[in-house]
């Protein structure tokens, strides 16, 4: 197919810059590469065989002394050299998810499973789609949140189309069938427009669940850079979640958030028991590092490849702990961004006026703002970007 073709020569491609690279890093030496795709029963592979062996990089000359100056910018062709792998490897990595997505929507399509209207239809390109975690009895909390830094109307339709950021609470249905907490929210999604419906039944113990839906349910409607998920009693700065993406928009498989290892707790009395702490390992151990759970953004991939293995990655107690665990064993990039769990003021308020400004601040004692609905909006004014930052910042 077109897109296999594609992931083909995107490889050759990545197989020359990174011959390229080495060369580049090692200038004196002399050597001999000889390149072939990897082993696959793909017929365009086996078509593309013999341009693959074709594929070589022989130095000549080894032993001429180099000129003067030659290497004079030997260190900016390398940094040049290793964006372009970069690029390339993050092409190569959301090509080969979307084949798998493609394959798996054809598997349920041979099976007989229904595909829905948003998988059939083209994605709406994007840059970052935001999904503000919240609950039924949560309206005061959304209110407050779209009276500080979730634009509102016509202003939220322009940040989709002028920035490609993306903002939608996330919501599930309740246990019956067209409740009143149901109609609730339809009433409240017909005057705000800024739901996004998920096929998962609310419950505090369900936070994991809701996440796998959610991201699975996202990426099949954007084709978007980043997801991000985000607590309703957490305040953000949108510009600067923005730039703070943009920064890592070239890595390929990227986990960002404020990473932590906390213990894992057996006793079935604490809040945050973990049923499956044998799991873990002896008494007192802690989790392996993941982001906190009030904010995180994961890349177009990871999104991808929870959509596709949805059925089989398994939950924990801890929905912060489970998106963790799902990417364990894979070649994934954790960014550490402390930028992501400020506190509120005056910890966000100094921070902003050192030219640090936050990108989301909450209390860690409270899992989110300490009473969010009264304290949002002083947190807003104290330690918001300016309403105008997101519009200006470069996406």
């Amino acid at each position: 197919s077109p897109r296999e073709f594609k992931l083909y020569i995107l490889k050759m491609k990545y197989l020359f810059v990174v011959a390229l690279w080495n060369l580049l890093t090692n200038p004196y030496r002399c050597f001999y590469s000889f390149w072939t795709a990897p082993n696959t029963n793909n017929h365009i592979m086996s078509q593309h065989r013999r341009q693959d062996q074709e594929l070589q990089l022989v130095s000549e000359d080894c032993n001429t002394k180099r000129k003067h100056g030659e290497h004079k910018d030997i260190m900016g062709e390398v940094t040049r050299t290793h964006e372009a792998i970069q690029l390339l490897d993050k092409s190569i990595s959301t090509l080969q998810m979307e084949l798998a997505a493609k394959r798996s929507t054809l598997e349920l399509v041979r099976s007989g499973v229904p595909v829905t209207s948003e998988t059939s239809q083209s994605r709406k390109k994007a840059f970052v789609v935001v999904g503000v975690n919240t609950a039924f009895s949560s309206r005061k909390r959304r209110d407050s949140v779209r009276e500080t830094w979730m634009p509102q109307g016509e202003k939220l339709l322009q940040l989709e189309e002028q920035k490609g950021i993306v903002i939608r609470f996330t919501i599930g249905h309740s246990a019956t069938s067209n409740s009143i907490l149901d109609k609730a929210i339809d009433a409240e999604d017909a005057q705000h427009h800024d739901f996004l419906r998920l096929d998962h039944v609310e419950g505090y113990h369900e936070l994991s669940a809701k996440t796998k839906i959610f991201f699975s349910t996202a990426v099949g409607i954007w084709d978007a850079d980043f997801f991000v998920k985000v607590d309703d009693d957490v305040h953000v700065n949108l510009g600067m979640l923005a730039t703070t993406l943009a920064r890592h928009k070239a890595k390929p498989r990227t986990y960002i958030g404020c990473m932590k290892s906390g213990p894992v707790l057996a006793d079935k009395n604490l809040k945050y028991h973990e049923p499956e702490a044998w799991k873990f390992g002896e008494d007192g151990n802690k989790y392996f590092r993941h982001a906190t759970g009030q904010i995180y953004a994961i890349s177009k991939d990871l999104a991808t490849y929870i959509s596709i293995n949805q059925p089989i990655l398994h939950k924990y107690a801890n929905e912060d702990v489970s998106l963790g665990s799902w990417f364990i064993g894979l070649e994934v990039n954790h960014i550490d961004e402390r930028n992501m769990c400020c506190g509120t003021p005056p910890d966000c308020e100094w921070k902003g006026q050192a030219g640090n400004i936050c990108v989301a601040s909450f209390d860690w004692s409270c899992s989110g703002i300490c009473k969010s609905v009264e304290r949002l909006k002083d947190v807003h004014a104290r330690c918001g970007e300016g309403d105008s930052s997101v519009w200006s910042d470069l996406i």
